[in-house]
């Protein structure tokens, strides 16, 4: 399984997803995180820098090249969530807390 997720620097799920400045792709086998890698994105900067859909598919690229099935978030638009659903990306929203602990909740 390999979980996308926003991370503030404190370590816990930021809940701006699509306005994220840096994100994890998180890899986990049996329960387990084995991998775990934090690339900064400046999804914040970008957004309003041309329209939704342009950076809808930076989002999808982004998730494409790191062969992501999974997404955790607190909160994203309709258009977000349909788009990740159209590629056939779970998306788990609600979440909140240590993004570490997310992560294997989420994988159980």
């Amino acid at each position: 399984m390999v979980i996308c997720l926003a991370v503030a620097d404190d370590g816990c799920i930021d809940p701006r997803w699509g306005r994220a400045q840096r994100v994890v792709i998180a890899t986990v086998e049996a329960g387990t995180i084995t991998g775990w890698e934090e690339f900064d994105v400046s999804w914040d900067a970008l957004h309003d820098t041309g329209s939704e859909g342009a950076h809808h598919a930076r989002v999808a690229r982004f998730l494409r090249e790191h062969q992501a099935d999974t997404v955790l978030a607190h909160h994203m638009g309709e258009g977000m969530a349909r788009m990740l659903q159209k590629m056939g990306v779970t998306v788990r929203l609600g979440i909140v807390g240590d993004a570490r602990r997310a992560v294997t909740t989420a994988a159980v």
